[in-house]
């Protein structure tokens, strides 16, 4: 039987379905494209925000037309929203014949009547054979107070650290050059597992694998961000010196009500490290407008601190009431006009911002990750790019290039997001 699949939210969603897809290929399934050729459709949803919802609702609604007009009899949800809202939407969708959550796909296969029938692939990958995502955990502890995520996900369950030296090596051996490490909380990776975080000595064992030429990490958490781990991260043969840190704000009584640990001393200190010991480090973060109480004097210390401290890339979005959340039964919720001019006017800002960090960079030879070409161009990452998050590098095809190779280049061109260079 054939089964299509529409993964959506985060990397560690892609995962999800990528074990979700070797589980099914030990069953015996084969997979289609186009979902009007698939007998089973399957659709792995996010529940972040009411924006995912909303696109996770309209997709489970796209695909239940082909059940009409295709060969599709069987379709199936599964994901974050499921496991939230099962129950509402077992009323409100009976287009779905099957809701899985998110600790429940090993029972995919028996569900579709169909025992696995040989040894499953750990995962079967969705992304270019180049790259891949390496989840080292699940879950969080944190408790922010405006996050759903552990109510989905529950608390930090980290991978044993020989079962991912194990999958990298795996990786590596199909042709996986740029490994990207994510979680809710990399940096707190193993706490549960071991009494302390080991992030660090993860990644020096991930640097000696051979076949790797990128290693990257994304969402670390500010108060597990130390000097050590910026040292590592630096001196590695393959690790790429580039820090995602989500900061969600940079007022120390924000943070507080955000249940946030790392305050603003300790987020400058980090930072001013960079700047003096790593000043070709790239930096990117994620920022929360409009949290309940959030003053205009508060918005305007996370303005002047985003000046101060210049990030390559930042991602930011106005703060939404999730249900069952402490923040939602806070006080002082903002309305959402001020909450879309917070949001517009820092990202507004951060343009300027990021166009002349590309700028300044102009000049400079670096390597590119070419991804993709056209009759007249190669689009690709430098290693200041993260897959799937940052933007791209555009440069005159040439007829050495080929999709997954390495090539140096030297920048000539930028603009806010994306940039162009020259093959050398």
């Amino acid at each position: 039987m054939n089964i299509g699949v529409v993964s959506l939210g985060c990397a560690k969603n892609l995962v999800d379905t990528e074990n979700m897809l070797g589980l099914l290929y030990g069953a015996g399934f084969k997979f289609v494209s186009d979902p009007y050729d698939a007998d089973i459709l399957i659709v792995n949803t996010c529940g972040f925000i009411l924006p995912a919802k909303q696109e996770s609702i309209n997709a489970i609604l796209e695909m239940a037309e082909y059940k009409k007009h295709g060969r599709c009899k069987t379709l199936v949800a599964t994901g974050c929203l499921i496991e939230r809202y099962r129950e509402e939407l077992k009323k409100e969708l009976p287009e779905v014949d099957i809701f899985i959550g998110v600790h429940e796909y090993d029972k995919l296969p028996a569900l579709l009547n169909s025992p696995v029938q040989k040894d499953c692939l750990p995962r079967l990958l969705l992304t270019p054979p180049y790259r891949a995502y390496l989840r080292i955990g699940d879950g969080c502890s944190n408790r922010c107070t405006y996050c759903a995520i552990p109510l989905i996900r529950k608390g930090l369950k980290s991978v044993p650290e020989k079962d991912l030296i194990d999958e990298a090596k795996r990786l590596a051996d199909l042709g996986v050059t740029e490994l990207t490490l994510i979680a809710q909380d990399t940096s707190g990776y193993g706490r549960d597992i071991y009494g302390k975080p080991r992030l660090i000595p993860l990644l020096k064992e991930l640097d000696r694998i051979s076949g790797l030429h990128w290693i990257r990490v994304l969402y670390t958490y500010p108060d597990t961000v130390n000097y050590e781990l910026l040292d590592t991260l630096s001196g590695g043969d393959k690790l790429v010196p580039y820090l995602d840190m989500p900061l969600q704000h940079i007022n120390d009584d924000i943070l507080r009500a955000m249940n946030r640990r790392g305050d603003k001393r300790h987020i400058c200190s980090v930072l001013d490290y960079i700047r003096t010991h790593y000043p070709n480090f790239t930096l990117r973060t994620t920022m929360m407008v409009g949290f309940p109480s959030e003053t205009e004097a508060q918005f305007a210390e996370l303005m002047q601190f985003l000046r101060d401290y210049p990030f390559d890339r930042v991602g930011c979005f106005a703060y939404s009431i999730e249900e069952n959340t402490a923040a939602a039964d806070m006080e002082n919720q903002i309305p959402d006009k001020v909450k879309q001019e917070r949001l517009d006017a820092l990202m507004r800002q951060q343009q300027t911002i990021s166009l002349a960090l590309n700028q300044g960079r102009i000049g400079e030879e670096c390597e590119l990750l070419i991804e993709s070409m056209d009759e007249n161009f190669s689009y690709g990452r430098t290693m200041r790019f993260a897959p799937d998050a940052d933007g791209q590098v555009l440069v005159p095809r040439r007829a050495f290039h080929g999709t997954g190779c390495y090539i140096p280049i030297r920048l000539t061109e930028a603009d806010c997001y994306d940039m162009r260079g020259e093959s050398l």
